[in-house]
């Protein structure tokens, strides 16, 4: 399996795989109270079945060019991961998505890891159209948005209904064009 290095603390970004789903299990379980306040995997990832079952539907979503997951390693570690939670080539389109665990946050790696799922998606795929939907709430990952240099589109009013509640949720994208411009930028 390969990794792509995030940086000189020894962060990577790994493709997940389904025989790895007692690792997501665990990574799920140290971070569930965490991710599950604006992301509802915590609730989905319950068991060693259900978290064979989540990972098996993203290798599905790779073998049919639909979707793709990344884990970031940190010390060897799972600590969290990006997705292509879409990916439709043929108009351009994708939504990338995250989360991490409480002792990973702060670091960067969302970041990191976000840039180079972008950046393949862009560069290899012809991705035209990234989009990052976030809880109004959830201030870090709204952070993550501006820093890959997303654009906020708008707010779907109560769109979302997480735990019983509903809540809005922001839409940020970014363009091919604006995404190379912005790498080209030292």
């Amino acid at each position: 399996m390969y990794a792509i290095s995030l940086g000189d603390d020894g962060a990577e970004l790994c493709p997940l795989e389904t025989w790895q789903a007692e690792e997501f299990l665990a990574h799920i379980d140290r971070g569930r109270e965490f991710i599950g306040q604006h992301n509802a995997l915590p609730d989905v990832v319950t068991d060693l079945e259900s978290s064979r079952a989540f990972l098996r539907a993203y290798a599905e979503k790779a073998a049919a060019d639909t979707g793709r997951i990344h884990g970031i390693r940190l010390g060897g570690t799972l600590v969290g991961a990006v997705i292509l939670r879409t990916l439709d080539v043929r108009q351009g389109t994708a939504e990338a998505g995250c989360w991490l665990e409480p002792a990973a946050t702060g670091k960067g790696l969302v970041t990191r890891a976000a840039t180079a799922l972008i950046d393949w998606a862009v560069e290899e795929r012809g991705i035209h159209r990234v989009e990052w939907v976030v809880s109004v709430g959830n201030e870090p990952s709204i952070a993550v948005a501006r820093r890959l240099g997303m654009t906020r589109d708008g707010v779907l009013r109560q769109s979302h209904l997480h735990r019983g509640v509903r809540h809005d949720e922001e839409v940020w994208s970014v363009l091919a064009p604006e995404w190379r411009a912005r790498r080209r930028t030292p």
